[in-house]
């Protein structure tokens, strides 16, 4: 009698223990594709309405409209990534003839540079040491070059997996073209049966927060890219359209912009270009000014009902904890955290809801 009135227990434990072992091998086996399915899937739900498009262009063929798809949105990525890594490399070489030929005529600060409170007098004493020791430079790099071999070493074998993952990314998001709007159907169906009706708020404080990330930090970086590629210009700088693009790319991540206009401001000023050097820290800190305070806020209000420092700190807290795709994932992580926070104030009736 016992035996039998426990067996259903059994049974049902044992299926947990199952399930579980077996959720942990699958996550365990697919671990290293998860990031190209995330962004796969991100890229996909952004360009859904072109795909719609293209889709009933070619008479309502799947399979053809995510061919024509997969091959667009995989140029429209890795064709300029490819580009400015070719640019990049040639830049780099330049910058070295030149700043070997800075430090061969004998290293001459600008006047306005030298004014700089506290800045000054530290660059003023750098370049009396070079004048005393030409080479002194030569060996700082040479053993800032050795410290950080390693550290190239793990980049340079970042950016290949980086780049088997690009692929697998592409290959993913063909196949999200081709089934994903069923897979999100049972996603949600199957998210309902545990969480309930809620569960569409969470999923629409998904959509919304993605199309905010995207569009507001994607347009606001297009935005200063274009204003301060216009200043790189105008200051004569060398190869403006390859420094907007990097500007650009610079300006999805937050703080990055300052601290790559602060480099080409501060060789303009080594080279003794003070007064482009200076217009162009006064443009470019307008810029970053406006488009991180004003454009940058009211686009992501507009696409998520989340405040700005929200999507802020998941951007910079999602950066440290998943890499390049937590641009995406923290602020998603924090918007369903808000909205099941909401909901939570709302079923209570407690104020502010």
């Amino acid at each position: 009698m016992d035996e039998s009135s426990s067996a259903p227990w059994w049974r049902r434990l044992i299926t947990i223990v199952l399930l579980g072992g077996l959720v942990l091998l699958g996550v365990r086996v697919m671990h290293p594709f998860i990031v190209p399915i995330v962004w796969a899937a991100i890229l996909a739900y952004v360009s859904w309405p072109a795909y719609r498009y293209v889709e009933g262009r070619c008479g309502n063929r799947e399979l053809l409209a995510a061919i024509i798809m997969t091959v667009i949105v995989s140029a429209a990525v890795i064709v300029p990534i490819a580009w400015l890594a070719v640019v990049l490399r040639l830049e780099l070489v330049a910058g070295y003839r030149d700043l070997q030929a800075l430090l061969a005529g004998g290293l001459q600060l600008p006047e306005p540079l030298l004014r700089i409170p506290w800045l000054g007098a530290q660059l003023e004493e750098l370049a009396a040491r070079l004048g005393q020791d030409p080479h002194a430079l030569g060996a700082e790099l040479s053993r800032f070059t050795d410290h950080s071999f390693t550290h190239v070493t793990r980049i340079i074998e970042d950016v290949g997996r980086n780049v088997v993952k690009l692929a697998f990314a592409v290959l993913s998001l063909f196949f999200v073209y081709r089934g994903g709007e069923q897979f999100a159907a049972q996603i949600s169906t199957a998210l309902e049966k545990v969480l309930g009706p809620r569960v569409d708020n969470y999923l629409l404080a998904v959509g919304q927060t993605v199309r905010a990330v995207v569009y507001g930090l994607g347009l606001s970086a297009l935005a200063q890219g274009a204003l301060v590629g216009l200043g790189y210009w105008i200051a004569g700088v060398h190869s403006p359209i390859f420094w907007a693009s990097l500007t650009v790319l610079a300006g999805v991540i937050p703080f990055a912009v300052p601290v790559l206009l602060a480099g080409i401001c501060l060789w303009l000023f080594l080279n003794g270009d003070a007064v482009a050097g200076a217009g162009l820290a006064i443009w470019g800190g307008v810029v970053v000014f406006c488009t991180d305070h004003f454009v940058r806020p009211v686009l992501i209000a507009r696409g998520a009902k989340i405040p700005f420092i929200v999507v802020l700190f998941g951007v910079l807290g999602g950066i440290a904890a998943f890499g390049l795709v937590g641009l995406f994932l923290g602020p998603v992580i924090l918007a369903v955290l808000l909205a099941v926070w909401r909901e939570w104030l709302h079923e209570t009736g407690a104020p502010g809801a």
